[in-house]
């Protein structure tokens, strides 16, 4: 399964250090990553695959949610196929 993981926030060292450390950890290989960033604010997206993870999505997202207030930053995690079905023409 793959999930998409969007990050944004003030811009600051160490948030992409942070998120992709964390995925390390839990075997979460990043596929596609892409950030910018507008008008000073972070804006960072990945496309995560859990084939060899060790974390369930559900159990990500609260662990994410818990970095993201550490860091002062927002980050969503969402099933590639509702994020693909939500952004369909």
């Amino acid at each position: 399964m793959n999930a998409i993981i969007t990050v944004v926030g003030n811009d600051k060292v160490g948030i992409i250090a942070a998120v992709s450390s964390f995925l390390a950890e839990h075997k979460i290989n990043i596929a596609d990553i892409t950030q910018t960033i507008l008008s000073g604010n972070f804006v960072m997206m990945m496309m995560v695959s859990f084939e060899n993870a060790d974390i369930a999505i559900d159990e990500l997202r609260e662990a994410l949610s818990k970095k993201a207030e550490e860091m002062n930053v927002e980050i969503n995690v969402m099933s590639e196929k509702v994020f693909s079905a939500m952004h369909r023409v």
